[in-house]
């Protein structure tokens, strides 16, 4: 199977990443924030789905500022691709794990004296300085210093003579549900910041709008801001006033249509009783590649430019399809997630009905689709 000139095996079934529309939010995104202030794209968990290193690529040609990844071993990727940029782990690392960071040039996250420490004697022995980012917990409850303890570890780290504090920043843990705790987490930001100012320490970076604080807390864009759902076209919540384009659309091929009569199960356990004679549609797409199996008897496809539903239980490798009496035949194209003829499929939609969010949607196509 050929897609775009590009071999990509001989399952047909594919994702597609529209790079110019990955541009396009990119701008979107710019032209709301402050002249000066920097942009940290997420492009964690391969990019949510989108792919890595292409998606890194694109973002860098932007002339994006930072790259945010959750491990050392997606750090280590992107240098080994060529890319310069600056690039922070959120997440946290072991004491035994040091050394990549100096070799691969990465920034990390600290909240706690001892890997603060550790990190500093490293970087003595290397002679060197090591970039830190600072994670203080405003309410996500997840890593990160507690906002009570940050000004006693900011004050202990800026005493460590071979960490440079790169940035500071916290994690809103609602913002698409809860703006008066959501500006509560920027006031206790604020007033940290505020304080360490009055010791003499002002550190570089300042950030914790993720994509829905750049969109609906313009407060908290503070000198950085890290999108990471919009930048791929996806929407953290409804009635956003941006224009985004969606980046990734997940197409497949039919591989196999029979009839079957009225009363016919259609498979596993037989969820799916066919009420007339109909047709039945095969496609080469199943939950090992990511796709949720419970949409199973409920998620839309697009055949001919028609809206479909899956039929029956969704199988490891298969999807079923009842088409009806449409003219559906073997290698027509269908689409999972994207636009055909005047219909389209959103993210957003199927993560809805299969009471999840869009990140899960995306970040869970698995490796055996290829993105082209």
């Amino acid at each position: 199977m050929l897609i775009n000139n590009n071999k990509i095996g001989y399952r047909p079934t594919w994702a597609q990443i529209d790079l110019n529309n990955l541009e396009h939010n990119f701008l979107e995104i710019k032209k709301r924030l402050a002249p000066g202030t920097k942009i940290l794209v997420t492009v964690k968990a391969d990019a949510y789905g989108h792919g890595l290193i292409p998606v890194s690529k694109r973002l860098v040609a932007c002339k994006v500022d930072f790259l945010g990844v959750a491990s050392i071993d997606e750090g280590i990727t992107l240098r080994k691709a060529g890319i310069k940029v600056p690039i922070l782990i959120l997440g946290l690392i072991l004491k035994d794990d040091i050394l990549p960071l100096f070799e691969y040039n990465l920034s990390t996250s600290v909240c706690d004296v001892g890997l603060s420490r550790a990190l500093n004697k490293k970087a003595a022995l290397k002679r060197k300085k090591l970039n830190v980012h600072i994670k203080v917990d405003t309410g996500m409850g997840r890593i990160g210093v507690s906002h009570y303890d940050a000004h006693k570890l900011v004050k202990n780290i800026h005493n460590l003579k071979h960490l440079r504090i790169e940035g500071l920043f916290t994690h809103f843990a609602f913002a698409d549900l809860n703006r008066e705790f959501t500006f509560h987490q920027i006031d206790l930001f604020n007033k940290l910041i505020r304080k360490l100012s009055k010791d003499n320490i002002n550190i570089p970076l300042v950030h914790a709008a993720n994509s829905i604080g750049l969109l609906d807390y313009k407060y908290s864009h503070f000198n950085m801001v890290r999108p990471g759902l919009i930048i791929y076209g996806l929407h953290p919540k409804e009635e956003l006033k941006i224009n985004l384009k969606p980046v990734l659309s997940l197409k497949t091929k039919v591989i196999f249509v029979k009839k079957v009569p009225a009363g016919s199960g259609i498979s596993y356990g037989h969820d799916y009783i066919t009420s007339r004679a109909t047709k039945i549609a095969t496609l080469p797409i199943g939950y090992g590649d990511g796709y949720p199996r419970n949409l199973s008897n409920k998620a839309p496809v697009l055949i001919r430019g028609k809206r479909f539903k899956i039929c029956g239980r969704i199988c490891m490798d298969q999807i079923m399809v009842d088409v009806g009496n449409a003219p559906v035949k073997v290698g027509d194209e269908v689409v999972l997630i994207g636009s055909q003829g005047k219909n389209k499929i959103t993210v957003e939609e199927l993560a809805e009905l299969s009471n999840t969010i869009p990140y899960e949607i995306v970040c869970g196509l698995g490796s055996r689709i290829p993105r082209i």
